[in-house]
């Protein structure tokens, strides 16, 4: 099973901003859509997405650009035991990590994004990896806290909700919609809430 994009919903009066953030700040358009509507949310809507970068640097350019078109940094760019990298929100209201496995440059940057990731807020990461596995994903990764499919364009990730939220440095309490939905081989809501449509049908407003 393999995700195709993502979607996620925004005021209407949003969609040009949020168009140009993901195109030209995050240079997403590909993997990233927006609509309009959608039922209201507050708060941290369970879901991360993560921009894997090859360079410390391309973290700091996609960083700096991010901010200027509008996002708000939850955490600052920095090392850590994992690589190096900082958390933002978008003007959406999105949480968003831009993270390089690297620590110290290994050769030029070049703005290139590596990967994807699609982290997903659940309530029981042992039940969500069962589910996931019967709707086709083949598991890439498996902890007791974290599972990686192998699902293509964007790679999807699931972790605890709350340990999500504090990772990317936001109150973890929300409520409403997650105003996402995924693009997907398969149309389908998995036992947290996240809606899953079918590539190549409309997504209802």
């Amino acid at each position: 099973m393999n995700i195709h994009s993502i979607t996620i919903e925004v005021g209407e009066d949003e969609i040009p901003a949020a168009e140009s953030f993901y195109r030209d700040a995050l240079r997403l358009g590909d993997r990233i859509d927006v609509q309009a509507g959608g039922q209201p949310s507050s708060g941290f809507r369970g879901f991360a997405p993560s921009v894997i970068l090859a360079q410390p640097e391309d973290v700091d350019a996609l960083f700096s650009r991010a901010l200027a078109a509008g996002a708000r940094a939850l955490k600052p760019v920095t090392k850590s035991l994992w690589g190096y990298g900082g958390s933002l929100l978008s003007p959406d209201g999105t949480s968003w990590q831009i993270a390089s496995a690297n620590k110290t440059a290994t050769g030029p940057a070049t703005g290139e994004v590596e990967r994807l990731v699609l982290l997903l807020g659940v309530d029981g990461v042992k039940a969500s990896k069962r589910f996931y596995q019967d709707q086709g994903f083949t598991v890439a990764k498996s902890f007791p806290a974290y599972v990686e499919f192998d699902s293509g364009a964007v790679t999807l990730a699931l972790y605890k909700r709350k340990a999500l939220a504090r990772q990317v440095g936001i109150d973890s309490d929300g409520s409403g919609s997650h105003r996402l939905t995924v693009v997907a081989e398969k149309a389908f809501v998995d036992p947290d809430g996240y809606a899953w449509s079918m590539a190549g049908a409309r997504i209802p407003e």
